[in-house]
């Protein structure tokens, strides 16, 4: 049980400090990567830089929201693995108040920032806070979860190039769908490591239902897929050589990233999931902005 006394005495500023490494604020350098070479690609070069600012604060605040919805919902889940029974709720660090309260803020965050980009983005911007919501529920129901995850990277690209320009071609869509194969790729990966916990508890994920060796298969035939719907999407859009060489990085890395897991060994497992993707998505992001600036 959390223990909110505890927590009352905590001073604002540690409460702050504690909220954001529950969430992992710092990989949002996982997604930030694709908003902005999609910002790039859309501008045909550098963006306005108001509606660019807008654009990120509106990418952490929708990211932050999603992590504190993940953390409040899966809570309990949480409290019976040991490998994250000292997250932030069930240790008692943060209460399940504080934490509806920090969602919140991010949540406005999110909102205020949609509501000044193009009026469609506004429109449109309680579809990704759902998703956010909805994406924790889905390993009680079904081995498919993790593509839950990579629905919200898949929105990121198109959800951009909306917030900018008014419109939606098909290489933001494409890119959209590339994200969502690599961000579900890793997270089946990751989930290799609650593969007997998931099994006990009644959870649904692809390691529990098919097994790691089947699963590392799987992640590495979505990883695949992402690089070449990435490819396709270059080519939709007309993209320059540097988008090409981003695309080359990014099967170089993940091939290595994949090369440090394996049935008999996981104890690289973090390295691969935390280290690595962030890696590639900055490679792969920076890649593709100097093609657009160049």
């Amino acid at each position: 049980m959390t223990n909110t006394s505890t927590h009352s005495r905590i001073p604002g500023w540690q409460r702050l400090s504690l909220f954001l490494e529950a969430i992992k604020f710092e990989h949002s350098v996982f997604a930030l990567p694709f908003a902005i070479l999609a910002a790039f690609i859309s501008a045909s070069g550098a963006p306005d830089w108001l509606a660019f600012t807008w654009v990120l604060v509106a990418m952490v605040g929708m990211r932050t929201f999603g992590m504190a919805a993940n953390r409040l919902i899966d809570a309990e889940i949480d409290a019976r693995n040991p490998r994250t029974a000292t997250r932030a709720i069930p240790a008692g660090t943060i209460s399940r108040r504080a934490m509806i309260g920090y969602m919140a803020v991010a949540g406005l965050i999110f909102v205020a920032a949609t509501s000044q980009l193009d009026p469609v983005t506004w429109a449109l911007a309680p579809i990704p806070l759902a998703v956010m919501i909805g994406y924790p529920y889905l390993k009680r129901f079904t081995w498919l979860a993790h593509f839950g995850m990579g629905a919200v990277y898949l929105i990121v690209p198109p959800a951009v190039s909306l917030a900018l320009t008014g419109i939606m071609p098909l290489g933001f869509v494409i890119i959209g769908i590339g994200s969502m194969a690599w961000v579900a790729g890793f997270d089946v990966l990751y989930a290799t490591a609650d593969y007997e916990v998931d099994r006990k508890q009644g959870l649904h994920s692809i390691p529990a239902r098919f097994g790691i060796p089947a699963s590392l298969i799987i992640s590495r035939l979505l990883h695949a897929s992402a690089v070449i719907l990435l490819a396709i999407a270059g080519v939709v859009l007309e993209a320059s050589a540097f988008y090409s060489f981003g695309v080359l990085a990014a099967v170089i890395l993940l091939a290595y990233e994949q090369s440090l897991v394996s049935s008999d060994d996981l104890s690289k497992l973090n390295m691969a999931f935390f280290t690595m993707n962030g890696v590639i998505a900055v490679v792969f992001g920076t890649f593709v902005v100097i093609g657009e600036v160049v």
